[in-house]
């Protein structure tokens, strides 16, 4: 059985500016999820260039800097058994025109650029925890029972 977990999720300034924050979130809720923590904010530069710093040598680098920073997005995190794992599903390939219809990416993307949503990497095994420390404070989190959670899980 896979453990419950925790996971980084955020909506991007194109997610954002179409207004699909409320759908993204109804689709995790309703997945099973339980949201424990949220904020709209505005990224700054340094803080981009710290979440995109394995990307630091490459020629896409700038591109993702400047679009994450081009307007607010919802950094969110998600718990749930294999929550990770759960919202790649959900999300979609990268590239949203080898997405399938049902996913985020799939049915709101149409640009590699511009594909709504990020989720950390379930292959990555410190995504997660390096990405919410990046953008929450542990008093920002809320730990709290979701009553529905024994109809959700064996």
């Amino acid at each position: 059985m896979s453990e419950h977990e925790r996971t980084f999720v955020m909506v991007k300034p194109d997610g954002v500016q179409r207004g699909l924050v409320g759908e993204i979130i109804g689709r995790l809720e309703d997945r099973g999820l339980k949201l424990v923590g949220a904020k709209f904010m505005q990224i700054d530069r340094e803080l981009a260039e710290d979440h995109y710093g394995e990307h630091e040598d490459k020629p896409f680098f700038e591109g993702l800097v400047d679009f994450i920073t081009s307007g607010p997005v919802m950094a969110m995190v998600w718990e749930g058994q294999d929550a990770t794992r759960q919202v790649r599903g959900m999300m979609g390939e990268t590239d949203p025109a080898d997405s399938a219809p049902g996913t985020i990416r799939g049915d709101f993307g149409l640009d590699l650029g511009r594909n709504v949503i990020h989720g950390s990497d379930h292959e990555d095994e410190g995504a997660n925890e390096r990405e919410i420390d990046l953008f929450f404070d542990e008093d920002e989190l809320v730990g709290w029972d979701q009553t529905n959670e024994t109809w959700l899980y064996e």
